[in-house]
């Protein structure tokens, strides 16, 4: 995977974790200022069934897709960032990138790789090109 194919990626699940937020706390906070949601003092004990309440339920539905989604993008984007700094001669992006998204301290590294990383798939390229001559 191309380091613009992980770029791409990465920007595009980050989108659909804001849409995402931004769905589920419309459909939430619409709700409660509708009285959508019967409380039992603090606690939410049910749903007027009604079709605006529905449809309020079925937008935070959609934000926790969105997030989901996104999530699974990003982890995608980190695995595919990680294949691609596997192929360099040197290892250190590969490793940093590995190790703090194992640690679950990826995000920053990340960003960091997508702003100034290396892309291994053209040092691979040149590497068969210089190979071939």
């Amino acid at each position: 995977m191309t380091k613009a194919t992980v770029t791409r990626l990465f920007v595009g699940s980050l989108i659909a974790i804001v849409g995402g937020i931004i769905l589920l706390a419309t459909g939430v906070l619409v709700g409660f200022a509708s009285g959508a949601f019967v409380m039992s003092g603090h606690d939410v004990s049910g749903i007027q069934p009604t079709p605006f309440a529905w449809s309020m339920v079925g937008l935070g539905v959609l934000g926790l897709l969105a997030l989901l989604g996104g999530g699974i993008g990003q982890f995608v984007a980190w695995i595919g960032a990680v294949l691609n700094t596997s192929r360099l001669e040197d290892k250190t992006w590969f490793i940093v990138l590995l190790v703090l998204g194992l640690l679950s301290f990826g995000f920053i590294p990340m960003i960091i790789y997508l702003l100034i990383g290396p892309d291994g798939t053209t040092s691979s390229v040149h590497r068969m090109d210089l190979a071939r001559q």
